[in-house]
């Protein structure tokens, strides 16, 4: 089996060459791009299965490479964030990003994150053959990965996709935020944790620009529903 291919963007050669070390020595394939142009040259290049994005760089720096890539992408995006910069982690996520790590980091919590995230693609990839759906307006194909609201494209995220995959599965159904953590994020729901609220944030917005009509309902401090439009 080919080692997973992971991409590194830090303008921190020490650290990076640290990581690089040690991702190695576990198995994967690392590479390293120092600074943000060359680490969005890479990253559009879909070469890998997962991409670690620092955001303070000098010249282009987090931010910048995800509003470049549009919040169009399939691979999956970690940032590696100021520990405590809850504006920081926002913006990340309303941009595009799967998810967050917060520096410093221990390297082992790193790994086991990066091996969480793969396993969930790995069992998506696996499952890509189930029924595609097509409810209230919104259609979704698992085998391509597209989505489309009234017949037009909506480009969503990997992240964006299998909550949206979940919801549509669990029709009228609340499914919680712990559910949604744990299916798609691959983790436990953490306590102040905004990351669901805004990827279901982007996927509205999304459909917001194709149809004006509701198709993800907020249950208050207890997760989402996807509606069928039924009367």
């Amino acid at each position: 089996m080919a080692a997973a291919k992971l991409l590194l963007i830090d303008d921190d050669q020490e650290l990076s060459e640290l990581l690089s070390e040690f991702l190695t020595s576990e198995g994967f394939s690392l590479t390293c791009c120092f600074d943000g142009v060359s680490g969005l040259e890479q990253a559009k290049t879909n070469d890998y299965d997962l991409i670690l994005l620092d955001v303070m760089m000098p010249g282009l720096n987090g931010f910048e490479v995800l509003k470049a890539l549009g919040g169009k992408h399939l691979t999956p995006i970690l940032m590696l964030t100021a520990k405590g910069d809850d504006s920081d982690r926002v913006l990340g996520l309303e941009l595009g990003a799967d998810d967050y790590l917060s520096k410093p980091y221990n390297p082992k919590e790193l790994l086991a994150r990066i091996k969480a995230i793969l396993r969930r693609v790995d069992i998506l990839t696996n499952t890509s053959k189930s029924q595609p759906l097509d409810i209230n307006g919104i259609e979704l194909s698992p085998a391509s990965r597209e989505v489309t609201c009234l017949g037009q494209q909506v480009l969503l995220t990997g992240t964006e996709f299998e909550m949206l995959h979940l919801l549509m599965e669990n029709l009228d159904t609340i499914v919680s935020k712990e559910m949604l953590s744990e299916q798609v994020l691959s983790r436990p729901l953490m306590a102040f944790d905004r990351s669901i609220d805004m990827h279901i944030s982007n996927i509205r917005r999304k459909f917001q620009q194709h149809s004006p009509a509701e198709k993800i309902k907020t249950i208050r401090g207890v997760g989402y529903v996807f509606m069928s439009g039924a009367k």
